[in-house]
Formats: C-alpha cells, sequence, structure tokens
C-alpha cells in the first residue's frame, strides 16, 4: 500500500520468533518421548508422576496428623503446598546438566542451549499444573477442599512460582554446565530448602525472628500468596510480591547472562 514503510527489524524479530516456537516444540516433542515413552499411559505420566507425589505427601500428612500452623484441612493444605514445591525443585532438577546430555541437538545451528532450557521448564510446568489442577478439582468434587476463594489470586501465585522456578532453573543448568558440582549439590540442598520454603507452615504460625528468616526465601512469598487466594480470610498470609519478583528478575538476568557461553564449555560429540 502507498505510504506504508517495511520495518526490516520487525520482520527479522517475527521470524526469529517463528523459528524458536518450532524449535522450542520440537524439543518438547523430543522429550516427552524421550522422558515417557509410547507405551503404557505414555503422555499421561507428565502429570500423573507429580500428582503420585502429591497424593504421596498428603496421605503422610493425613496418616500422621501433621501440625501445620493453623485449623485447615490437612488435604487442603497439602495440595496447595507441595503442588509449588513440583516447580522450584523440579524444573531445575531437569534443566541442570541438560545441554551436556542433550549435546548432540547442539549440532543444528538453529537449536541454542536456551531452546533445550525452556523446553524443559515447560514440560515441568504444564505437568505441575494438570496434576494441582486436577487433585484440586477432585478433592473440591468429594468435598475434601473448598473452591478458591479468589482465583486471580491463586493464579498469580502459582505463576509467580512457575517463574522464580524457571529462573532457578536457566540459573543453576548455566552454571551446572561449568562447574558439575552443582549438580552434586543441588539434590541434598532441595530436600534441605523443602521445609523452608513455606509448603508445610504459614508464616503467620511463626515465632517473629523464625518470620524474619524465612521471609527471606524467595518461594515462601509465592505460597504464602497461593494460600491467600485459596483459603482468604481463613488465613492471616504474609509475603511480599515485589520481593519474589526482584528474586527472580535477578537470577533470570544472570542465568540468561551465563547461558550464552555455555557452548564454550558443552562440546557436542
Amino acid at each position: 500500500m502507498a505510504g506504508e514503510r517495511f520495518d526490516p527489524s520487525i520482520d527479522s524479530l517475527r521470524q526469529a520468533f517463528s523459528v524458536q516456537r518450532r524449535v522450542i516444540w520440537a524439543l518438547l516433542m523430543r522429550e516427552i518421548l524421550t522422558r515417557y515413552g509410547r507405551h503404557n499411559i505414555g503422555f499421561l505420566w507428565l502429570f500423573v508422576e507429580p500428582m503420585i507425589f502429591t497424593l504421596g505427601v498428603t496421605a503422610l500428612w493425613t496418616a500422621t496428623q501433621s501440625v501445620h500452623g493453623s485449623d485447615l484441612p490437612i488435604v487442603a493444605f497439602a495440595v496447595t503446598g507441595y503442588s509449588t514445591v513440583l516447580q522450584w525443585r523440579n524444573m531445575p532438577s531437569r534443566c541442570i546438566l541438560s545441554a551436556t546430555f542433550n549435546n548432540a541437538v547442539l549440532y543444528h545451528r538453529m537449536i541454542k542451549v536456551i531452546d533445550i532450557y525452556i523446553a524443559r521448564i515447560l514440560l515441568e510446568f504444564i505437568g505441575a499444573t494438570m496434576s494441582f489442577v486436577f487433585l484440586a478439582a477432585f478433592f473440591t468434587f468429594i468435598g475434601w477442599m473448598e473452591p478458591p476463594e479468589d482465583v486471580l489470586k491463586v493464579f498469580t501465585g502459582w505463576v509467580m512460582v512457575g517463574l522464580f522456578g524457571a529462573s532457578l532453573a536457566v540459573f543453576l543448568a548455566s552454571l551446572s554446565e561449568r562447574f558439575e558440582i552443582i549438580e552434586r549439590l543441588w539434590h541434598p540442598a532441595s530436600y534441605l530448602i523443602f521445609p523452608l520454603s513455606g509448603a508445610a507452615f504459614l508464616v503467620a504460625s511463626l515465632p517473629p525472628e523464625a518470620q524474619n528468616f524465612v521471609l527471606y526465601i524467595p518461594m515462601v512469598h509465592g505460597s504464602e500468596l497461593l494460600r491467600e487466594g485459596y483459603f482468604g480470610s481463613h488465613i492471616n498470609a504474609i509475603y511480599d510480591v515485589g520481593y519474589l519478583a526482584l528474586c527472580t528478575m535477578v537470577m533470570l538476568c544472570i542465568g540468561l547472562a551465563m547461558s550464552r557461553n555455555v557452548r564454550d564449555y558443552v562440546v557436542p560429540e
């Protein structure tokens, strides 16, 4: 059309986004087939696996009558708490050394290291989300849980924890390609962080000194926000979304900067 100007930068950006979208989709499908295969229930393991873990913790807490600092039903408390753990713990676990384990695909010029990370992060986020939604809907249907009081807050809390898990995954994965000891340290560290992550307690139930300590742990704020959305007036949630967002952005920026040099340490065989 007359007077319409062509902007090569926008066109190049659209083309690059289209290529990356196809690359990530291909890596996602490859990861699903490699991890779950075509046999038995195949793709369904994507959310059945995290669901089994969550159900196991829920059953354990129910059987032991665990104290969590409130009068909330233990099933609802366990589902809303442990589901968030699946994000920040599983995302880094799946991404650490993933470039080394998938170095053959780096022969393809279009595939970057960050694409491998994104595909694995998306897979974990989708699986954890499907597990959380299914369990919450099922327990609500049978009367063991009440519907959330504020769906928007639940959604915001869930996404914030997911973004934090993604930033932690990119950071640790990029670091692990240079220092393999990160893989050895993360597994025990994730188990040590679990009881401090807010999954098994409410911040308001802790003494003031303990509250000041646990609020330095970013994922606690996401867990508190999600629970406030779910239980609303039944709890006194203490959190700072700005602090969680800041930690996420700082870690993501550092991780992305380091991921640019990962190819220097990962040499395709």
